[in-house]
């Protein structure tokens, strides 16, 4: 999936190990002070302090999604967290990150 590796969100996959084994690019960039690319291989646990660490193990057990927005820096992220399957069983879990402008538009759609 070419178009991924460029896509201006930062995209990371562990297994149900937690071990990383994917980062697009603008993952790496944004990693890039804990080891960028050189955490491919390494424990998604590593990186997270309680209680993000007991949230992403819970995530991992249960399947479940979890979705919040952050500041840091002066900009504004959401961050998503899912499950990714084979075979209707959880077989890790997908983050992705991206900033998001300061002033959102929101639509109501019928």
């Amino acid at each position: 999936m070419d178009w991924l590796k460029q896509i201006n969100a930062a995209v990371t996959l562990c297994d149900e190990q937690g071990m990383i084994v994917y980062m697009n690019e603008r993952s790496e960039e944004v990693f890039e002070t804990d080891g960028g690319k050189e955490l491919v291989g390494k424990s998604v646990f590593d990186c997270h302090p309680e209680p993000a660490l007991s949230k992403l193990k819970e995530l991992l057990s249960s399947g479940g999604t979890n979705v919040y927005t952050i500041e840091k820096n002066g900009k504004k992220k959401i961050i998503y967290q899912s499950p990714w399957r084979t075979e209707n069983a959880v077989a890790g879990m997908i983050e992705i990150s991206f900033e998001l402008p300061a002033e959102l538009p929101h639509f109501v759609r019928k």
